[in-house]
């Protein structure tokens, strides 16, 4: 697939570049895909739910009735679980809910992500661009210019760049990310998917394995 280059400005430069079949033009796998996007959202989750359990509550150990008689369940202390203030049964702990997948799992799926983009036409490809100082401004301009203004914008860059990141930081519908941290959650969440010219070469080295 050829693809028009952009300048900052939305123009075209008279350059295409040409997607790689091996990663733009697979047949997708839906289940490798939500395999990815599963642990991606399991990563992020903190497991540091906590709850008492009857042993971990600070109160009397003094048993409150009789044995029987009492026209009830025998319940014990005051730290039963069926008494209002007593500990709970079976609460959360905390845990690490992060899980492993394969490399090849994973390539498969970001394989897969970037697919769906190509044939929704949802990538955009620019030139090289640098910004001379963070401002947010900028960054807008630049979304208007490429006719991405209003929607989900996930920009890749071949290398960190803190003038850019910055300039979007602000924004909550644009993300910018280093190509090599490209991930299969970050893509499909994304409306557009704006790729810098040397970032697709980043993209070839990683995935093109």
């Amino acid at each position: 697939m050829d693809i028009n280059v952009l300048d900052i400005k939305g123009q075209e430069t008279g350059r295409k570049v040409t997607l790689n079949e091996n990663i733009f033009g697979i047949e997708p796998n839906d289940h490798v895909v939500y395999l990815d996007v599963k642990q991606y959202l399991a990563d992020q989750r903190q497991g540091t739910a906590k709850s008492k359990e009857r042993s971990e509550h600070a109160g009397s150990t003094r048993k409150l009735g009789r044995q029987k008689g009492g026209g009830g369940a025998r319940r014990g202390d005051i730290n039963s679980p069926v008494l209002v203030g007593g500990g709970r049964v079976f609460g959360p702990k905390p845990r690490d809910y992060r899980f492993k997948l394969n490399k090849k799992v994973k390539l498969l799926a970001r394989k897969s992500a970037l697919t769906y983009k190509a044939q929704e036409n949802a990538i955009v490809v620019v030139e090289d661009f640098n910004f001379e100082a963070p401002k947010t401004k900028e960054f807008v301009n630049f979304a208007k210019n490429l006719k991405v203004d209003g929607k989900k914008v996930l920009l890749l860059l071949p290398e960190a760049n803190n003038n850019v990141y910055l300039s979007a930081r602000n924004l909550q519908e644009a993300e910018v990310l280093p190509a090599a941290q490209l991930n299969t959650y970050k893509v499909l969440n994304a409306d557009v998917v704006v790729v810098t010219e040397n970032s697709l070469k980043v993209i070839d080295s990683i995935l093109n394995k």
